[in-house]
C-alpha cells in the first residue's frame, strides 16, 4: 500500500488501493506553467466532487479535530504535512515525506528545498484528499 493510500484509509475512505492510488505518468520533465496547469485542473475536479452526489462526502477536518484532540502535544495540521502525518499515526520523517512527495510527483525544483517540498506536499495531499471525497475547506486548498 502506497503512503497516500495510508493516508486515505486512516481518514476513513474505503476505497481500493488501486483507485486510491495517484495514476504512474512517465517521467518526464515539467514546466512550472504545466503544474499550475494541473493544479488548476486538480481544484475544478474538487468542486465536481462537491458538487456530485455520486461520491459521499467525509469530514476530514472534524475527524482531524477529534483526533488532535487526543495527541498529547499540539499539533498544527493544516498547514503542515509533518504534523498531518504525525496525527494520522504515520511516518513524517525526512525520508518518508521525501518518498510522499516522489510518489505524488513533486516538481524537481521543489524537492532540493525540505520548506518548499512540504509546503507543496502539504497543498497537493490535502487537494487529492478533497479529490477522493474528502471535505477540506477551500481555505485550506489555496
Amino acid at each position: 500500500m502506497n503512503l497516500f493510500s495510508k493516508i486515505l484509509n486512516k481518514l476513513g475512505f474505503d476505497k481500493p488501493e488501486e483507485e486510491a492510488a495517484p495514476k504512474k505518468k512517465p517521467a518526464v520533465q515539467k514546466s512550472h506553467a504545466d503544474y499550475a496547469a494541473e493544479r488548476a485542473e486538480r481544484l475544478a475536479r474538487i468542486r465536481d466532487v462537491r458538487a456530485s452526489k455520486e461520491i459521499p462526502l467525509v469530514d476530514v477536518v472534524e475527524k482531524l479535530e477529534k483526533m488532535a484532540t487526543e495527541k498529547p502535544v499540539e499539533l498544527n495540521w493544516k498547514t503542515s504535512i509533518a504534523d498531518l502525518l504525525f496525527l494520522l499515526d504515520l511516518d513524517n520523517s525526512y525520508e518518508a515525506r521525501k518518498e510522499l512527495a516522489i510518489e505524488l510527483e513533486c516538481p524537481a525544483e521543489k524537492m532540493g528545498d525540505s520548506a518548499q517540498m512540504n509546503t507543496w506536499l502539504h497543498k497537493t495531499v490535502l487537494e487529492k484528499i478533497a479529490e477522493n471525497g474528502g471535505n477540506i475547506p477551500m481555505e485550506l486548498l489555496d
